[in-house]
């Protein structure tokens, strides 16, 4: 019941407005909270006989579920469906997005890595904290589903155009909704589906005086900001915020409506878990796999443009990108204090 409740609280389009339309304190965890004890899934649990505080502790994770200790089985439980490096949930993901995307990065032997996961000790005589984690024969599948994961994300995930239709819709969705955010009350909240927005958003790209008609007009005509800028390594060195000075400089000679920024970071990569060696020691997944130490974690950098002023927001661009993310001396002092 927790595998099929974990994903409950998603937004319309999942992740794609996530922060910008919930209130602060909210995600998508704690409104599946909120739908596994509502009223009505009470109902539920109490016909078949589960609490639905155990249903919770398992769908959410100890990461996300703060009213109680995990005894270790419970914690073993949820990782299975939550976590980071062989939750199903990630596995399902790749899988099956790679699938329906017609790529082949996130594809991995996962009959192979489910065969050889195994309960381990965090760390050889460090902790009998039990988490997941591998035997040595199923490594190179292990290092082929975290590749794949770094792959999809770079390649599909992090995609420009993928990427600014997300914004898009954020920005649809916020100039539509007659609150500042979704209701987080459950029977609102449930009565908001993909298909609602797509109707709304059709509506208002067909009609230029209903609210965020322009942002819908650019979804359905397919006529989305193109990319001005993105993350290049060079200008990180010099400038760690380079993309955030240039989407500035855009914004204060184009205009804010005509310019966005996308900026993201993987938080962690889930590459260190324990393996079972062959001679029944356990080591640091980091140790044997040189692969997994250096796989790097995803990041993106872009900043967006309007179609209408492309042509010449490239040619100033080029003209002043040194001088942009050129970083003055009170900054250096600043980034280092900070």
């Amino acid at each position: 019941m927790a595998a099929l409740c974990h994903d409950l609280g998603h937004l319309p389009f999942s992740h794609a407005a996530e922060k910008e339309l919930l209130p602060d304190g909210w995600d998508h965890e704690r409104l599946t909270l909120e739908i596994i004890r509502s009223a009505e899934m009470e109902s539920i649990w109490k016909e078949i006989k589960i609490n639905s505080d155990d249903v919770a502790k398992i769908a959410v994770g100890p990461q996300k579920y703060k009213f109680g200790d995990y005894s270790n089985w419970e914690a073993i439980l949820s990782e299975i469906i939550t976590g980071n490096s062989f939750g199903v949930d990630r596995m399902d993901y790749l899988l099956r997005d790679s699938h329906h995307a017609g790529v082949a990065y996130g594809k991995f032997d996962h009959h192979r890595l489910i065969d050889t996961i195994r309960i381990l000790p965090k760390k050889e005589g460090d902790s009998i904290e039990p988490v997941l984690g591998i035997e040595e024969g199923g490594l190179h599948s292990a290092e082929a589903l975290l590749l794949g994961r770094y792959f999809m994300f770079t390649q599909l995930y992090s995609h420009p155009v993928r990427r600014i239709y997300d914004i898009h819709l954020k920005d649809f969705i916020k100039e539509w909704l007659s609150e500042e955010f979704l209701s987080i009350n459950v029977e609102d909240y449930l009565q908001l589906t993909d298909n609602e927005i797509l109707l709304e958003l059709f509506n208002a790209a067909r009609d230029e005086k209903q609210k965020g008609h322009d942002s819908a007009k650019r979804i359905v005509k397919r006529d989305h900001f193109k990319v001005l800028y993105q993350r290049n390594p060079k200008d990180i060195q010099k400038n760690r915020y380079a993309a955030r000075a240039i989407f500035e400089m855009a914004c204060d000679k184009f205009g804010k409506k005509n310019v966005r920024i996308d900026c993201y970071k993987q938080s962690s990569n889930g590459h260190e878990f324990p393996v079972l060696t062959e001679d029944k020691r356990i080591v640091s997944s980091l140790e044997l796999s040189d692969i997994l130490e250096n796989v790097p974690i995803a990041a993106l950098d872009y900043v967006y443009i309007n179609t209408e002023n492309k042509k010449k927001a490239k040619k100033w661009l080029k003209e002043n990108l040194e001088t942009i993310i050129e970083i003055r001396e009170e900054e250096k002092i600043e980034a280092i204090e900070t």
